[in-house]
């Protein structure tokens, strides 16, 4: 890739700096002479949607197909390096800096202490020329890979069902405000939480507990008030599981699930927590592995049906966010599809991120040979990577610096 020049990149700086301030701006008279805006001090969360568009512009102009591609997912420890669980690896580092991936993700094993947590991630930060999404599941209860391992001293929450049973909106708000809080302290930047489907199944023990309850008046506020709470913390918050699998009776993680329920019934339930934590301005929402087989008259999975995905949350529920699969490594998926036939039939189905390929370098692959062969055109690709862009800018996992700009473009 062409590098640019550092007068090239103090001229782009320099243009987004006139964007941003002829944007709103007062009369001229009403301006100190010294007050100009300058991109760099600007508050990332509310750039208007000119300025967001010529910064995610410029950096995709410098980032090359296999960095784009590369954004297209978040991965463990174990897809870079079987053997780095809480330190990095000579090979851990070689596939980050070959792979560029939009971000990892973290578990209880990753984790010995606060110091060698905030160090293995800071050592992932430096590898990568772009910022990578440091992701977590810390829902509260028994879902919280940090607040349960013995050394992190952060605070352990009870399940989301205790607290949706206070009736208070503000303590879910207090549960996203502390662990966004806490978790950002050590370096995470994104939350796989609030789950946000409804507890309607007694049999249902994937969600269970880790549902706020079975009234969608209640959840919804929960779920609208954690992620503010998340998000005011510069954590972005991941809504799970679209369309809602609180109803199913079987586990997505051991098989097949098929979610029985109607168009209309999602409309009048399930969607409704989704639909107020899109309100509340969630960065990402997590598509489930159920099937949904009385909508798409297919077993396919959510996750893979273009109609779940692009039809009726991004279309009809006019969500513009990320969109992200459920861990690929998931049963449901490694039982009838191969990682990269995963990987290729998620993208084309709308999903912006894949979560945790079964083989992370298989399905890498497949979907740059999808781009190469014209199956998957770098338009589609594109799009998703704009989306990644905009939730890093607008979380400061992206600085609003020249620097980033020349970190980008070192490529080799």
């Amino acid at each position: 890739m062409k590098k640019y020049t550092l007068i090239s990149l103090m001229l782009v700086v320099m243009v987004l700096t006139v964007v941003l301030s002829a944007c709103g701006k007062k009369e001229a008279s009403d301006q100190p002479a010294e007050a100009s805006t300058s991109i760099q001090n600007a508050d990332p969360e509310n750039l208007d949607d000119i300025t967001m568009d010529a910064l995610v512009d410029e950096a995709m102009k410098q980032m090359t197909l296999e960095q784009k591609i590369g954004q297209l997912f978040i991965v463990c420890t174990d897809s870079l390096d079987f053997n780095a669980e809480t330190e990095m690896t000579d090979e851990m580092k070689t596939n980050l800096e070959k792979y560029q991936p939009g971000g990892v993700i973290l578990f209880s094993f990753n984790l010995d202490h606060r110091e060698q947590t905030t160090e293995f991630i800071q050592d992932m930060k430096e590898t990568t020329k772009i910022p990578m999404f440091i992701s977590v599941d810390e829902e509260g209860g028994n879902v919280a890979r940090i607040a349960n391992t013995d050394g992190m001293g952060t605070t352990k929450f009870p399940s989301m069902a205790t607290i949706g049973e206070t009736g208070d909106p503000s303590q879910a708000y207090t549960v996203g405000d502390t662990v966004g809080r806490e978790i950002s302290e050590l370096g995470f930047n994104l939350d796989f939480a609030p789950v946000a489907d409804l507890s309607t199944n007694e049999d249902n023990t994937e969600i269970g507990e880790r549902s706020f309850g079975s009234d969608p008046d209640l959840v919804s506020q929960m779920v609208s008030q954690e992620v503010k709470g998340l998000q005011n913390n510069g954590v972005s918050a991941a809504l799970k599981h679209f369309p809602g699998q609180g109803n199913a009776g079987e586990d997505t993680h051991k098989g097949y699930v098929n979610l029985d329920v109607t168009i209309d019934g999602l409309r009048d339930n399930e969607f409704l927590p989704f639909e107020e934590g899109i309100a509340a301005g969630a960065d990402m929402i997590m598509m489930s592995h159920v099937s949904v087989k009385g909508i798409t008259q297919s077993d396919i999975p959510a996750s893979l049906s273009s109609l779940m995905v692009n039809d009726i949350l991004r279309e009809e529920l006019q969500y513009d966010g990320i969109i992200i699969t459920d861990a690929m490594n998931m049963k449901i998926i490694t039982k009838f599809y191969e990682a990269g036939q995963a990987a290729v039939s998620a993208i084309k189905a709308g999903n912006d991120m894949i979560l945790m390929p079964d083989n992370f370098e298989s399905a890498y692959e497949a979907v740059s040979e999808a781009v190469e062969e014209g199956t998957l055109s770098e338009k589609r690709i594109n799009a998703s990577v704009r989306r990644i862009l905009e939730v890093k800018i607008r979380r400061g996992i992206l600085p609003l610096n020249s620097s980033i700009l020349e970190k980008i473009t070192q490529a080799e």
